[in-house]
């Protein structure tokens, strides 16, 4: 990058187990055993709050995995292709070649392999968390495409939709979402719940409510929320504000 052409500052903001707001240009490059020709920034973990692990991961060509992630019979991953074309292949030998909008889930009994098929770069979202098993129920390997799911209206508002990437089963512990709102959409109120949230800015601008303070936010930019931090969101600007994210849903609270 060389030498800074202005004073340092940064928009990041992060109050352990309340919320974190990590803009991209403060990411820094973090090395992983078993990945190879990737910057890998890790944006959410147990350091600062959260249950989970969260990387935005830029794969050179010929770049990804020698080792399997995940599969380990505990901890649970999703791959979520935001640019580029990526394969993935199961500890199983099943393969899946995913596109702009791709995305797979992998159980606990499922690693993972990815590699960059392309020339270009690619970039994905890669998430991790140790699996809550349920009596009875399982879940399975599950791989989509956000452009192939009718969006649906959120909570009755025209002007916001959203997808659900993976089925609405017990056995799933976890999902992921992608929430949009046209310029002037909203929440329809200030949540406050006990789940927790890593979310990724795909587009736009807006201004989004956490813990007591208004926080303006930009496609590119990474939030967590904490349990039980209020938040809700206005779309700012001409664009589309629209982000994926986690969430943690179907179980109880273990004591």
């Amino acid at each position: 990058m060389g030498y800074p052409k202005d004073l340092l500052s940064s928009r990041a903001i992060i109050e352990p187990g309340k919320f974190a707001i990590i803009p991209p240009e403060g990411l820094v490059n973090n090395v992983i055993p078993g990945f190879e020709n990737c910057i890998i920034s890790i944006v959410a973990s147990p350091k600062y709050g959260a249950s989970f692990v969260e990387y935005i991961i830029k794969v050179g060509p010929l770049g990804g995995t020698y080792d399997y992630f995940g599969g380990d019979g505990r901890v649970e991953t999703f791959l979520y292709c935001i640019k580029g074309e990526i394969c993935i292949t199961k500890s199983d030998n099943e393969a899946y070649n995913l596109t702009d909008g791709g995305y797979i889930y992998c159980s606990p009994w499922d690693g993972m392999k990815f590699n960059n098929l392309g020339n270009e770069e690619c970039i994905v979202l890669l998430y991790k968390q140790v699996y809550i098993p349920a009596t009875n129920y399982e879940p399975k390997t599950y791989v989509g495409n956000v452009n192939n799911i009718e969006p649906r209206i959120y909570d009755n508002m025209e002007n916001v939709t959203i997808i659900d990437l993976l089925p609405v089963n017990i056995g799933f512990d976890m999902n992921m979402h992608i929430l949009t709102f046209e310029p002037g959409g909203s929440h329809p109120f200030v949540e406050t719940h006990v789940q927790e949230h890593g979310a990724y800015l795909l587009s736009g601008e807006g201004m989004y409510y956490l813990s007591d303070k208004w926080i303006p936010v930009k496609k590119g930019d990474f939030i967590w929320f904490g349990p039980y931090v209020p938040q809700a969101v206005y779309c700012a600007g001409r664009e589309k504000l629209s982000y994926i994210y986690s969430k943690d849903c179907n179980r109880d609270v273990i004591l």
